[in-house]
């Protein structure tokens, strides 16, 4: 099947899956996860090693039921897509049942301040997005996807609800400064490792992660206020709630390790609220401090430097 088909054929998926209740959606995903776990090696064993070093003590068992749960959160999230890119927008709102934390946001505006969500991959990321670009003048990175027919797809659902998409390079940085001096909010991916000369490494639940250096620069020329944020998933997939936590003192610090360290630490705690809503199929720890050493002197440059 050609790329165009293969957009074609998931672009149908999802005007489908638009359609469907949250609670349908999920259990769908209880079936198609109970698959992947049985055959899928590759998202199996990379799901069970991060939380291995995640949840060092859990039992066997214990851990065996992380995984499959995982699984199903990420595949639910996944099929959820048609839903928060092209369900009614009405539909969409009233799948969300609460929300917890909306003042650190109001506050700040109130004090003419920007405010800087980090938005880390647990529960639905999308439905998110949806309500802070509802609600809020909100500002987010975009790289367009591999399959470049599902890019205009993709952009309308994130744009829909008047989100401004910008891209992942110096320009894009700029349009979140200037957002935030507007005192707007902007969307931040706190747990997607960067490429080698934009991050440092810092402790994630206990091993050093290469994690992004871009918030101390954002938060050291516009004093925004940084909250971490998240639509977690209910209970039967019964909807979402949005959490609004304040985040870890250390992101306000100028130095790039200890800003870096804090960034972690408010990815733990969103990810305490349950923690197999957390992505934990992705690789966080694929770049290690040994690799680092051996990186050739180009890799110091830093994409962010420029004032």
């Amino acid at each position: 099947m050609t790329q165009a088909l293969q957009a074609r054929a998931i672009h149908a998926l999802w005007r489908w899956l638009a359609h469907c209740r949250p609670t349908a959606t999920w259990k769908l995903a209880g079936v198609l996860a109970r698959g992947l776990y049985a055959l899928s090696r590759r998202e199996r064993h990379v799901t069970r090693r991060n939380l291995e070093v995640a949840f060092p003590d859990d039992n066997v068992d214990t851990r065996r039921q992380r995984v499959k749960s995982s699984l199903r959160h990420s595949t639910a999230t996944m099929l959820e897509l048609g839903f928060a890119w092209l369900g009614e927008p009405k539909r969409v709102e009233a799948s969300i049942v609460d929300v917890h934390g909306r003042e650190l946001l109001d506050d700040a505006r109130a004090e003419n301040r920007g405010v800087i969500v980090l938005a880390p991959h647990f529960g639905n990321w999308e439905v998110l997005n949806f309500w802070l670009s509802s609600h809020f003048p909100f500002t987010a990175m975009y790289e367009p996807p591999k399959m470049t027919q599902l890019d205009p797809v993709i952009r309308n659902g994130r744009e829909r609800m008047g989100a401004e998409l910008v891209p992942t390079n110096p320009r894009g940085v700029a349009a979140l400064l200037k957002a935030l001096k507007r005192a707007e909010a902007v969307g931040i991916l706190p747990d997607q490792e960067p490429d080698w000369g934009s991050g440092v490494f810092a402790d994630f639940f206990g091993r050093p992660a290469y994690t992004a250096t871009l918030l101390p620069k954002l938060v050291a020329r516009t004093q925004a206020r940084v909250v971490t944020g998240v639509a977690r998933r209910r209970a039967g997939g019964d909807g979402f709630e949005i959490h609004f936590l304040a985040a870890d003192e250390r992101v306000y610090a100028p130095e790039e390790a200890t800003s870096a360290a804090g960034v972690n630490a408010c990815v733990e705690s969103a990810v305490a609220l349950d923690p197999v809503q957390y992505q934990w199929e992705y690789k966080r720890w694929k770049k290690t401090e040994q690799e680092a050493r051996h990186e050739p002197d180009h890799r110091r440059y830093r994409l962010y430097t420029k004032r």
